[in-house]
């Protein structure tokens, strides 16, 4: 008989590598991407679902595999609309995923891992160690755990700017029961999970998987040069945000340690190599620091760094949390900052402090729980 831990989630595989499973077992290469289409596009949870392939197959798949779920242990609703979900991974390691609406047009920021080894400074999630990186299949059942939700309960649509994504197709048409952009900037550093983040990718984009346009997925990195390149070479496609932070590499050492790894003009290097087809921008994100990095003369030298990289500019005022000793910017310094880019002819987006009040706002996801395995406020 086989053990359930000796079984294969098939929410692991991209579609080459169930159907390399699927050959593995003496079945033919397009039952693959039946089991594909019902596993991520009607959501079934076990193969007696599976009613247009034989008895005999959902038999032996059931014996041989299995297909993973995580529904959400506490769902959150801040008072702009925007949803934090805490996800209890089984083992003791809880995630964090937050939705946000805007105009209809829903935002997932989803997480890569239990905990961050970055240890940047002013993140909270980097104050909780790494534990573990997550599965393919953990990354994608956030998703679809979402994709759940809304559908049951759509989102009170917001009035904001829609910072990720790419609107070159001019779609407005989505339904506020969708999800419409993918961006992996919660818990943890995609870049430190490559080898489950790129075909948790996969069926993102799959057109027989989760059928994401892959302009509406955006990757944000802290600046892990090497894997940037893999990540070009292996899904040329996606969106790239860049936590950036700091113009000098003397205070990015300081907020953020990947910096003396990687200074910022190497990376600002592996920014212009990465493949951005068409007219598409690397963005860079700036978390302002009130009195540290938020002065025109700080706007000057972002301006001087990034001006040869086609960019746009996400710049996100701190928001404070406990146990940190960096301060929100004044309004007078976001407003000049803004504008000093802007007069330039960068396009740049101040964001709100989306979810600050159930604390899903940057920098601000935990993703605890209690000695009884209980959500920790």
């Amino acid at each position: 008989m086989t053990t359930a831990a000796c079984k294969t989630d098939l929410k692991n595989l991209n579609l080459p590598a169930l159907e390399h499973f699927l050959l593995g077992h003496g079945k033919e290469r397009f039952r693959a991407t039946q089991v594909f289409k019902w596993i991520y596009q009607q959501d079934a949870r076990t193969f007696d679902e599976m009613t247009n392939i034989s008895k005999e197959l959902r038999r032996e798949l059931t014996e041989k595999a299995f297909i993973s779920n995580l529904e959400p242990e506490a769902v959150e609703e801040g008072s702009d609309g925007t949803r934090k979900y805490l996800f209890n991974l089984g083992d003791g390691n809880a995630v964090e995923s937050v939705l946000i609406p805007i105009e209809g047009r829903n935002t997932l920021c989803i997480s890569s891992q239990a905990g961050c080894a970055m240890g940047c400074e002013f993140c909270l999630t980097g104050t909780f160690k790494l534990t573990r990186n997550l599965t393919t299949a953990e990354i994608v059942n956030q998703i679809m755990a979402v994709r759940r939700d809304i559908a049951r309960n759509p989102p009170t649509p917001q009035s904001a700017d829609d910072i990720w994504g790419d609107d070159e197709d001019g779609d407005r048409s989505q339904s506020q029961a969708e999800i419409r952009n993918i961006v992996l900037m919660g818990m943890g550093e995609p870049l430190h999970n490559l080898d489950n983040v790129i075909p948790a990718i996969q069926i993102m984009i799959d057109g027989n998987g989760l059928q994401f346009s892959n302009r509406r997925v955006t990757v944000s990195t802290c600046g892990l040069v090497p894997q940037m390149a893999r990540l070009g070479r292996e899904i040329p496609n996606v969106n790239l945000a860049v936590s950036l932070n700091a113009t000098t590499d003397e205070l990015r050492n300081r907020i953020m340690p990947v910096n003396r790894s990687y200074p910022i003009k190497e990376l600002l290097r592996a920014c212009r190599e990465f493949p951005l087809p068409g007219r598409r921008k690397v963005t860079f994100e700036y978390v302002l620091l009130g009195g540290l990095n938020d002065t025109l003369e700080d706007a000057k030298r972002l301006l001087r760094l990034i001006s040869d990289i086609p960019n746009k500019v996400n710049l996100i005022p701190f928001n404070e949390h406990e146990g940190c000793d960096f301060k929100a910017p004044s309004q007078a310094a976001i407003d000049a900052f803004h504008k000093y880019l802007i007069d330039r002819h960068v396009t740049v987006i101040t964001r709100d402090s989306r979810g600050g009040d159930i604390s899903a706002a940057c920098g601000q996801l935990k993703g605890r729980l209690g000695q009884g395995g209980e959500p920790l406020a």
